[in-house]
């Protein structure tokens, strides 16, 4: 099993010095999206005080070129604080803080989609729309090949493993326990975890988030599990379809409801919104991984409990559609749906727009509207 060089320095050396006193001084983590859409980056500096409220923190900057943001002519980019949530690593009071990126003349960079999804996010706070993402990912070596598994061939057929228990079932608990417990430490909204179906692949859940909270309570749960993967020395992988054949791909399933599907008779505003759906499919596709439907193109397939990339379809308890309907919400009359198309490696930003331009701006075709002009 290779695991990184760093995981094998002494940990009880560098607790010595993290039991050292910080005075009144506070580290803060600024962590942004880089110009991949997907990778994470992050760097601290030094506040002089706690702050309370992410108007607290500082604006800062970057350098662009070395993250596939900018030329190197031009290369400093603004760092503007979003979110702000404690440190599970360095601990109280040191804070993680998540943040925009702006271009030097304070557009937003390519990558930040969280802008204009607030912006449209702004425009339907009277609906109060609730997401609930379940992130799928999988552990892998840093040689790249899946955590556990034997190093010259496969373990045993799928089956066994999706919520197993025992050593032979469940591989890598180690991290999925430190992340759920840092997560909950650093106030994201985390509300579950479980085994997936293929062996070394988990899943934990962000939500109910309301608005633009869920995608920054994704983003940052996602920096959380890659720093404790760091520190066990393996990685996490986001690919939608890490092995080929006959094992099951990485989704992020997105759960949605507005205030009206939430109320008595919901399932009508339920079914409209499905109705809407399926006549943008196209779009949605589009929007749910980050290369534009070719990484999804590899896992919806029609098989391992996921529907076909061409074909939009929609039922109850079904996890074969794009659309499922959970058999309480069918008996309640109200509730929820689950849209199961977005990728592991999808952006939340972008599904949650999605589905808000679609189900409540009642946008049509296969390109967003630009309410701007």
């Amino acid at each position: 099993m290779a695991t990184s060089a760093s995981a094998k320095l002494s940990k009880v050396v560098k607790q010595l010095y993290m039991d050292l006193p910080q005075g009144d001084k506070v580290q803060a983590m600024y962590i942004w999206i880089d110009g991949s859409g997907e990778g994470l980056r992050c760097k601290t500096r030094t506040l002089d005080s706690e702050p309370k409220t992410v108007e607290d923190l500082p604006e800062w900057n970057f350098d662009g070129s070395s993250t596939y943001q900018s030329e190197g002519s031009n290369s400093d980019m603004y760092l503007i604080p979003v979110a702000m949530f404690r440190d599970p690593f360095r601990k109280d009071p040191n804070k993680l803080v998540l943040c925009e990126v702006l271009k030097y003349n304070r557009k937003p960079a390519e990558t930040n989609l969280r802008y204009t999804c607030k912006q449209i996010m702004s425009m339907v706070e009277n609906h109060h729309p609730w997401f609930g993402m379940e992130q799928e990912y999988t552990i892998l070596g840093t040689d790249g090949h899946p955590f556990g598994w034997p190093s010259n061939g496969f373990p045993g057929p799928q089956g066994p493993y999706y919520c197993g228990v025992g050593a032979d079932k469940a591989y890598g608990r180690d991290i999925v326990e430190a992340h759920y417990r840092a997560c909950l430490y650093a106030g994201v909204q985390i509300c579950g975890t479980n085994a997936e179906v293929m062996p070394a692949q988990w899943e934990f859940q962000i939500g109910p988030s309301e608005g633009i909270n869920m995608g920054d309570h994704l983003w940052v749960a996602r920096f959380i599990l890659h720093r404790v993967c760091e520190d066990f020395g393996v990685v996490v992988s986001f690919d939608p379809k890490p092995i080929t054949g006959n094992w099951n791909g990485a989704g992020c399933h997105t759960n949605f409801s507005t205030k009206e599907m939430r109320e008595d008779g919901g399932l009508k505003a339920i079914e409209d919104s499905i109705d809407r759906l399926g006549k943008r499919h196209n779009y949605h596709i589009r929007a749910y991984d980050p290369k534009g439907g070719l990484d999804n193109a590899r896992r919806l397939t029609g098989h391992h409990e996921t529907s076909n990339i061409h074909e939009f379809s929609a039922g109850v308890a079904n996890r074969g559609a794009s659309i499922r309907i959970p058999r309480s919400v069918g008996q309640d009359k109200k509730g929820y749906f689950e849209d199961r198309r977005p990728s592991a490696n999808c952006d939340p930003y972008v599904v949650t727009e999605a589905l808000i331009r679609t189900c409540l701006l009642k946008e049509e075709g296969d390109e967003p509207t630009d309410y701007s002009k």
